[in-house]
């Protein structure tokens, strides 16, 4: 299983960025797979995680609104678009992928977002 995560970067508050994951190596049909954040000095928590068939199963509330995720079959790639950006997104994302949706078998590597006010 590989997930390759990229995109991240540094932005001014209200900016926008894009993440991406390219995802292979699994059946995507038995897997949740999604987006998830992890915070200095906190645990990973989830963004949004759906199943590959478009079911969600996870979609945090502190993001609803202002992020928004979608996947291309063909290319087997899961974007998360983060729009009107705030100090307190800054984290490390994750790409993963799992059976249970809350806690993934499989991480990508991480891609740093900052948020500068």
């Amino acid at each position: 299983v590989q997930l390759q995560a990229s995109g991240g970067g540094s932005v001014q508050a209200g900016g926008s960025l894009r993440l991406s994951c390219v995802a292979s190596g699994f059946n995507f049909d038995d897997y949740a797979i999604g987006w998830f954040r992890q915070f200095p000095g906190k645990e990973r928590a989830f963004v949004v995680v759906f199943r590959w068939s478009g079911e969600l199963l996870g979609y945090s509330d502190s993001v609803r609104g202002r992020f928004s995720v979608s996947r291309d079959n063909a290319k087997n790639t899961v974007d998360l678009q983060l729009n009107d950006l705030r100090p307190d997104d800054t984290g490390i994302y994750y790409c993963a992928a799992g059976t249970d949706w809350k806690r993934p078998d499989y991480w990508g590597q991480g891609t740093l977002v900052t948020v500068s006010s």
